[in-house]
This record gives C-alpha cells, sequence and structure tokens, in this order.
C-alpha cells in the first residue's frame, strides 16, 4: 500500500510540473461562430400516412420528435389541426432537444401534426405530418366476431389482431371489396389466434378466386396438433379442414370436422367442384357447423350438408389462412396460391338467406 502512495504522490508532482510548464493545453473558451442554419425538425411518430388502428373512438398517442439547431434552440411549438397542443422554451442540450408530447384526445378521421421551431436569431422550421385515426370497424351482421379485409394489411378488424404471416404472401388490386385482396403465394400464409372465436356453432364465409397452378391446398383450417405425425400432421378428431384438390379442370371443396373422437366429411362431389378454366372467376365460398349438422356453401347454394353431433375444439389454438399447415399438411394441402377477400367468422350458424345477403351486400 506504501508503494503504491508514493507512485501517486510522485504522479501527482509531474501533473503539477507539467501544468506550470504549459505541457497540457488550458480550457481557453471558444465563440460559438455565426447562427448561419435554420433548426431540423424531424417528427418520427406518427409519421407520413401513418393509419391509427384502435377500438376507441377517442385515443391516446405519444407523438415523438427532435429539434437541432446548430447554435442554440429558442423555441417549439406542436400544433394538431391548427390548434396548439404543446410548446417548449426551455432545453437541458440548447442544441439538440428530444421529445415525447402525450396527447389523450385524438378522435376519428384525418389529421395534420405541425412541429415548429425557432432558433435564438429568429430563423424558423417546421414539419408537417398528415396521419388518420381510423373509425373503429362495428360488426355488420349478427354474430360476426372476425372480419379481415385484406385492405394491404393483415389485420383482423373486430379485434384488431394482426395475423402472423408465413413466408410471403402479398395483396391484388384484383377485389371483390374495399382496395385489395390476399394473395397466395408458395409456402405463403396466415395464422390468427383462435381466443373468442370458437363455440358450439360457427360459420365463416369469404370470397375466393383459384388458382390451379396448385392442384390441391387448404384454405381454413383450425385444426389439433398430431403428436403421431409431426412431419406430416393430419389429427382429424377436431377443429375443421376446408380445402380443394383435383387437377387443372375439376377442383372439389370438401369440409371435415373432428367431434372429439372421430371425423365426419361433408363432400359434395360433383354439386361442390368447379372448372377452373370455365369458372375462374371470383366464387362466394360458406360454411357452417351447429350441434346438428354442418352445412357447405358456394354462391349461396348449399352444395354439401349433413348430420353432425358437434365440433370439438380440443388443442385448437390456431386459425391457418389459405394453407393446412401447420396443422393439416399429411395429404399435401398446403399453401394455396388463389386470392381471398372479406373473410368473415360468426358465433352462431348462418341460414342460407344470410349467406346469401352478405353476398348481395358485398357484391350486388
Amino acid at each position: 500500500m506504501k508503494r503504491n502512495s508514493h507512485f501517486l504522490l510522485a504522479a501527482l508532482v509531474l501533473l503539477s510540473f507539467a501544468c506550470k510548464d504549459n505541457y497540457i493545453d488550458e480550457i481557453t473558451p471558444v465563440a460559438p461562430g455565426a447562427d448561419e442554419a435554420s433548426p431540423e425538425v424531424t417528427v418520427t411518430f406518427p409519421s407520413e400516412g401513418t393509419m391509427i388502428r384502435v377500438t376507441e373512438d377517442v385515443t391516446s398517442i405519444d407523438i415523438k420528435f427532435e429539434v437541432r439547431d446548430d447554435i442554440e434552440i429558442g423555441s417549439i411549438k406542436v400544433q394538431m389541426d391548427g390548434t396548439e397542443i404543446g410548446s417548449y422554451d426551455e432545453f437541458k442540450d440548447y442544441r439538440r432537444a428530444v421529445v415525447s408530447l402525450p396527447y389523450d384526445q385524438l378522435d376519428n378521421g384525418a389529421h395534420i401534426l405541425t412541429v415548429s421551431a425557432t432558433d435564438l436569431s429568429g430563423k424558423t422550421s417546421e414539419e408537417t405530418v398528415n396521419f388518420e385515426k381510423a373509425e373503429p370497424y362495428q360488426p355488420k351482421y349478427d354474430g360476426e366476431i372476425f372480419y379481415a379485409p385484406f385492405d394491404g394489411e393483415n389485420l383482423e378488424l373486430v379485434t384488431l389482431t394482426e395475423a402472423e404471416v408465413v413466408g410471403s404472401p402479398g395483396f391484388t388490386q384484383d377485389r371483390v371489396g374495399g382496395t385489395n385482396a390476399y394473395s397466395g403465394a408458395t409456402g405463403a400464409y396466415l395464422t390468427f389466434p383462435t381466443a373468442g372465436l370458437l363455440s358450439e356453432e360457427f360459420s365463416a364465409v369469404f370470397w375466393y378466386k383459384i388458382n390451379v397452378s396448385a392442384t390441391r391446398a387448404g384454405i381454413l383450417v383450425i385444426g389439433p396438433p398430431d403428436t403421431a405425425a409431426p412431419s406430416a400432421p393430419n389429427n382429424r378428431t377436431s377443429g375443421f379442414r376446408l380445402f380443394r384438390e383435383g387437377s387443372a379442370t375439376n377442383q372439389t371443396f370438401k369440409l371435415n370436422v373432428g367431434n372429439g373422437t372421430a371425423d365426419s366429411w361433408f363432400d359434395g362431389g360433383a354439386a361442390a367442384s368447379i372448372n377452373p378454366s370455365v369458372d375462374g372467376d371470383w366464387i362466394h365460398i360458406a360454411f357452417t357447423i351447429s350441434g346438428s349438422e354442418a352445412v357447405v356453401y358456394i354462391n349461396g347454394e348449399v352444395v354439401k350438408e349433413g348430420s353432425f353431433s358437434g365440433v370439438d375444439w380440443e388443442g385448437c389454438d390456431i386459425l391457418s389462412v389459405m394453407s393446412g399447415a401447420p396443422r393439416f399438411t399429411g395429404w399435401d394441402h398446403v399453401s394455396d396460391p388463389g386470392f381471398m377477400d372479406e373473410l368473415r367468422i360468426f358465433n352462431k350458424a348462418l341460414t342460407e338467406q344470410e349467406i346469401q345477403a352478405i353476398i348481395f351486400a358485398e357484391n350486388p
């Protein structure tokens, strides 16, 4: 310890001599120079074109922005739709301000955010951002609990749930409603959690445009894992599987549903088949499941119905869209390269009249 103290004392003595002999430069003030540049304003949220979706009519956001100046920031003002909602004139760092401004009165519609900054010499800069808060979706039909319009995003609007995207699906402007439709690709599909979707009665309706480059494909599947064959799953004891198979000139749509111990088939054969080279335009597909029967519809007409004892949902925690993967691939019903639009799910068994009313409303 004594030896270390001697080293420290020697270092202090050398430092003292160095300072006296100007070996180390003394700190001298530097003039800031001329104020030549205007402030730089950068808004990081919301950005231009942001669409804010929540389930409330009025919501809160944190407006985030940064201001820089070459000499010193004088003041900052923030306006929403022409009304001032924040101002600042004191800054810890006089050349840079990073701000997060809470705003709790954002209502539905288009909005204009303006952040302006003025430096000490009076030069002012501003950035303007146009964004929108979407009006919350309200279900249009009795029992509707899920709605995915695929308008440029894989979002379910009733609960604002984002899909898990597998592969590289896209969107197409060849659609029935809205601005876009889902466009399938090899190895691509979507999954949604099934929480809140499973009940004793179940219906799904959607528009579909076939692409027969894949002669068999899964379309909608809610099924359980297959521990006996995890690499080629085909457990059909619970949930359902809606898929198609056939040839380039004949494709048949089939529904399989599990009751907990066994599965039932609803295969309409010729009635549930189309010729893709002739019927390659948009068609409407629907199916319903109740405690007594299951029914499959094409373009609002029954193509298969039969008695059924009721669906079992054991282990059915994900909904697959436009593929049998990951729960129903044992027969090669994988990704569908076709188009899908206006997917809706209901917690009731729709009637034929209700299905036809939806078709007319969406494609009069």
